[in-house]
């Protein structure tokens, strides 16, 4: 098998030409992204509704189509899970990519079309191989299996050509031939829906692979190690698998959770961060060392960027790649080979540079805390837990943080709920070191916090272990990418967990 390796890297640097030209010619790559787009979708339903044949510029595509929530293609995606086509997009639309970003109990369904599989999807995922070989061309990575820990949702059946699952579950149904060589564990493990059952059915099924690679959110990577290691019985995942070699993870920020990885997998091994959802693969670290993911933009997906502070204005104005600033937060705006078409994804992003452009994601549009003028963001909190915890060596596996609002009793604060793996020795140090980072981070929390006159001290409670699961069960949400909100903006999430306590 090391045979593969070097033939490997002479096929990821032949890719590697083609990521180059869009790095190089970024705003080129995306204007013909867009005209594609148009071009493709200018007889559907949608594309005749907004005059797409005679839109011939960036600046009369956004002047002619509105900025799309979810509540505004839902008609369409109602339409289409019936068996209408050429509503959004040009090529049938057979599958659907059930949403699991959030809590909420409502669920999305992202359409996903053969050209959103094979040039977003999939090219993004040769992509970051490609990109990885070039970071490291002596890699052995393909070689050996990737296990991947994908969601539990199972594929659902609307109608005969019809079907839903969450975004793992459609790309393992659909990943061509050689994508199955590479992959553990099987595919009717890897779909389990009862997720305690498949933790154990992946440990039980993988120990004996030459696992090279792991893929999955950190939480429930987290879950399935240690329970590999009590099988096992070894002290670290390298003793399991000499020759992993790389960690790839996303949909939270893996900040909090380095030490615990590091610590449990006993030698050092590359983290690769991913911007991977159910609208598209959006971006991935080209090198592990520099922080911020590069922008993927010739993938069927033309970006505009909304500044937060134009979110929720009756006329909201986006920019172009060519005006993003350094260190801004700005939502993501897409258009895409799916059929979504200025399409609000949700997620913050800032960017940590331009030409290449690298961004990471700093939160959700609806997942922050601004009570109170503060503008914490999920960016925000994920670095202040980190410092905390290297203040005091706490290990934390999880939270969650909401308002505590102003009454008779005292000012307004911050109520956070942690689910320790460590606790730290004081907890009252734990929160000076919190709210010390924060004010570093956040100059209008510091502002707040200036002698308690808007907060005061934030609340920290510790839970006991299993808490979070037990609250992510009960909304029907355990497993995959199913993750506890990091912060709100309301107290009924927080309210929902004590609750359980």
């Amino acid at each position: 098998m090391k045979l593969l390796s070097p033939a490997i890297s002479r096929l990821a640097r032949l890719r590697l030409w083609r990521i180059e030209h869009w790095i190089n010619n970024p705003i080129e790559a995306q204007r013909e992204v867009l005209q594609h787009l148009v071009t493709s979708a200018q007889y559907t339903e949608f594309g005749r509704k907004y005059g797409f044949s005679n839109l011939f510029t960036i600046k009369s595509f956004k002047q002619s189509v509105p900025i799309h929530e979810y509540e505004d293609i839902k008609p369409y995606v109602e339409r289409l899970m019936k068996g209408e086509q050429n509503l959004l997009w040009n090529t049938p639309i057979t599958w659907f990519a059930k949403s699991s970003g959030t809590t909420s109990d409502k669920s999305k369904f992202i359409p996903i079309s053969d050209e959103s599989l094979e040039e977003c999807h999939f090219q993004g995922t040769k992509d970051v191989i490609a990109l990885y070989y070039n970071f490291n061309p002596e890699s052995d990575v393909l070689t050996g299996k990737g296990l991947i820990i994908g969601g539990s949702h199972q594929v659902n059946k609307i109608n005969e050509e019809t079907q839903y699952g969450d975004l793992s579950a459609v790309l393992m149904q659909n990943t061509p031939f050689w994508g199955h060589w590479l992959r553990t564990p099987e595919l009717s493990v890897a779909l389990l829906d009862e997720w305690e059952t498949k933790i154990e059915k992946l440990a039980q099924t993988t120990i004996p692979e030459n696992v090279t690679s792991i893929s999955g959110v950190p939480t429930w990577t987290l879950v399935l190690i240690k329970r590999i290691l009590e099988i096992t019985g070894k002290q670290n995942l390298k003793e399991v698998w000499p020759n992993l070699e790389l960690y790839i993870h996303g949909g939270v920020s893996f900040t909090p959770y380095r030490e615990q990885f590091e610590k449990l997998i006993g030698a050092p091994i590359v983290y690769l961060d991913l911007y991977n959802a159910s609208e598209g693969f959006f971006a991935a670290q080209n090198n592990p060392d520099e922080e911020g993911m590069l922008l993927f933009l010739q993938h069927g997906i033309f970006y505009e960027f909304l500044p937060v502070e134009e979110y929720g204005k009756d006329n909201p104005q986006t920019i172009g790649l060519e005006e993003v600033e350094l260190n801004k937060n700005y939502a993501v705006v897409i258009s895409s080979n799916g059929g979504l078409w200025r399409y609000l994804v949700g997620d913050t992003i800032t960017f940590t540079s331009v030409y290449p452009f690298k961004v990471k994601v700093s939160g959700r549009i609806k997942h922050f805390i601004n009570a109170f003028g503060e503008e914490v963001i999920i960016d925000n909190s994920d670095k202040a837990i980190a410092a905390a915890c290297e203040k005091t060596g706490a290990i934390v596996n999880d939270y969650t943080a909401a308002p505590i609002y102003f009454s008779d009793e005292g000012n307004g604060g911050h109520e956070w709920l942690i689910e320790f793996e460590d606790q730290p020795a004081d907890i009252n140090l734990f929160t000076y070191e919190l709210d010390s980072a924060l004010k570093n981070v956040n100059s209008d929390y510091e502002a707040k916090r200036h002698k308690d006159i808007a907060l005061k001290m934030p609340v920290v409670r510790a839970l006991r272990k299993g808490v979070f699961e037990e609250w992510l069960r009960s909304k029907g949400k355990l497993g995959g990418q199913h993750k506890v909100p990091r912060l709100s903006n309301d107290r009924k999430y927080i309210e929902e967990i004590m609750a359980l306590i």
